[in-house]
């Protein structure tokens, strides 16, 4: 016998009651503990599950008499009609003429409103291209509460007012998104025809945010698939992400690319809003993505 063993065998045969004792209340310690922690995950889950619009959508509201879109000539402002009420969209036609035009539509990220972008995309319109903004419901002027479906229809009823214009040539419907807005347009590619997609600093889907808070996938409540609707998605797909973003892995994008058909994958050095034309060829690089994919017409030489 070791000298661990009789020394074992000595401390049970002397404390026999202690030793059971102590064993007892080391039990009742350890799932006393264990209840403790497993209540406080659930309680945690609940938070997550209840409050994660309030961080996913963490909207801004603007008065009605604020809105900027009466200072853009031959701009049209609709307000388009959802479940739970009107949301703003803005058609900016293009600044270079044509009897019918493609049309580039384009959702923001969470913490943004269409103000913002109004201004942004002025050398797309001088392209050719009519540029459609669609505000998400609860933000800004609009009506309602964000979520995906409501997100999805918002956009779905302001793709269903502008495509039966005159000057608008159906077949050439582009969706761009940005971050949150990549999920928003890959929701609207679900439902109509786009021709192409054009996907900016976003992710594969947003359960990727459960796993960073140790919660289960299926707590997600507006799970934005996007690699599924690329796994269908027939068009040419462009995926534009920097390698330093801070939000969202640039390797989200790359799974996003390699997902789609005909996806593309441009990185640059850049963070998660890569928004620098002055610095890095983000439209050169959409404008030739723009005419390959046959809506523009070839850049000249």
């Amino acid at each position: 016998m070791t000298l661990s063993a009789k020394w074992h065998t000595w401390y049970r045969e002397s404390n026999p009651f202690l030793d059971h004792a102590t064993l007892k209340a080391a039990k009742r310690r350890v799932k006393s503990a264990a209840m403790l922690l497993t209540l406080g995950y659930i309680a945690a889950a609940a938070f997550f599950y209840l409050m994660q619009r309030d961080f996913t959508f963490p909207r801004q509201h603007e008065p009605a008499a604020e809105s900027p879109i009466s200072r853009v000539p031959d701009a049209t402002a609709y307000r388009v009609a959802t479940a739970s009420g009107t949301v703003d969209a803005w058609f900016l036609p293009p600044i270079r003429s044509a009897d019918r035009h493609p049309v580039l539509i384009f959702s923001h990220g969470n913490g943004e409103l269409i103000d913002q972008w109004l201004g942004e995309f002025d050398e797309f319109r001088r392209w050719g291209l009519g540029v459609l903004l669609v505000e998400y419901p609860g933000y800004g002027r609009s009506d309602g509460s964000p979520s995906e479906p409501a997100i999805q229809a918002a956009l779905v009823n302001a793709y269903d007012a502008i495509i039966g214009r005159q000057d608008v040539d159906q077949d050439r419907m582009v969706g761009y998104g940005f971050s949150l807005g990549g999920g928003a347009i890959c929701a609207l590619a679900r439902e109509r025809h786009l021709a192409a997609l054009i996907l900016q600093s976003t992710f594969t889907s947003l359960r990727i945010f459960a796993h960073r808070y140790f919660m289960p996938e299926f707590l997600i409540r507006d799970p934005f698939d996007n690699a599924s609707v690329l796994r269908r998605f027939p068009g040419p797909v462009l995926v534009l992400h920097g390698v330093t973003d801070e939000v969202i892995p640039w390797q989200e994008g790359q799974k996003l690319a390699m997902t789609a058909a005909r996806g593309t994958l441009r990185l640059y050095e850049c963070g998660h809003r890569c928004w620098l034309p002055d610095r890095i060829p983000l439209a050169t690089d959409i404008r030739a993505f723009l005419s390959k994919s046959g809506i523009l017409p070839p850049v000249a030489e």
